[in-house]
């Protein structure tokens, strides 16, 4: 499989230096607005940088997007439309519907697939379980630090309270977590979003309940040391799922 980079930034170089050497996988080209950022990642992995993302297309067998929601709307459905797979991170430019739908529509006459990571969360695999049935109710508290979201304030703040599809508009950066689990859900999640002073990672609890139940989980993220908005989990999800593409068993729903 060879695969190519839709932006290098935080994710991008994680999944570089962690990602097993497999001779199944070989991650060859890296494309990103800042053509330094995409020189200097090739060069560390014995890579190409692509100065037209388009002239990647051909050339990989999956596309990995780290870049941006904007980098999901313009760029994607021509990799789809190639027959190309994709695995995105980016996952909030996935609420809006005319595109997600347009995007499920073309992958499917085209046999491309569309992989999404769970993230910096937990519980993913039972959300998708709980979809079988109905599910009435997904909660998402995310309680991050100033630093993350470049604010100074001195006490903890709710910053929004609302559903996912805004939250992903007004903290396109922060809250992917939020797409994710309206899409395994089949909802447009409840989302409440708190600043805390007293925290240094991000901590995402997650409330569901359907007819199979109910559980909670939360999950407290270190961010990365090089992008306090990136939680090194979300990273190690992208990794976890690339290598499983090449497996020859799955685990989990």
């Amino acid at each position: 499989m060879i695969v190519g980079i839709l932006g290098c930034g935080t994710i991008a170089n994680v999944l570089i230096h962690k990602i097993e050497n497999k001779k199944e996988i070989k991650v060859k080209y890296f494309y990103d607005r800042d053509v330094e950022k995409a020189e200097n990642l090739a060069r560390t992995h014995d890579g190409t940088a692509i100065l037209d993302f388009h002239d990647m297309i051909d050339k990989v067998d999956l596309v990995l997007e780290s870049a941006s929601q904007s980098s999901v709307k313009e760029l994607i459905l021509d990799v789809l439309k190639k027959g190309k797979d994709v695995i995105i991170m980016s996952v909030g430019a996935l609420l809006n519907k005319d595109l997600w739908n347009e995007m499920k529509s073309v992958s499917k006459k085209t046999g491309a697939k569309i992989h999404i990571p769970s993230g910096a969360i937990a519980g993913l695999d039972a959300i998708k379980a709980g979809s079988v049935g109905e599910i009435r109710k997904v909660l998402l508290t995310t309680k991050k630090s100033p630093s993350s979201l470049g604010m100074s304030i001195d006490k903890e703040e709710i910053l929004f309270y609302g559903k996912a599809s805004e939250a992903v508009k007004i903290f396109p950066l922060n809250i992917n977590v939020a797409a994710t689990l309206s899409i395994a859900s089949n909802l447009d999640i409840d989302v409440k979003i708190l600043v805390d002073p007293k925290v240094d990672r991000n901590i995402h609890q997650i409330f569901v309940e359907g007819d199979f139940g109910k559980f909670i989980t939360e999950t407290e993220n270190l961010p990365s040391k090089s992008n306090p908005k990136t939680s090194i989990l979300a990273a190690y999800s992208a990794i976890q799922l690339l290598n499983s593409l090449t497996e020859s068993f799955n685990l989990g729903a």
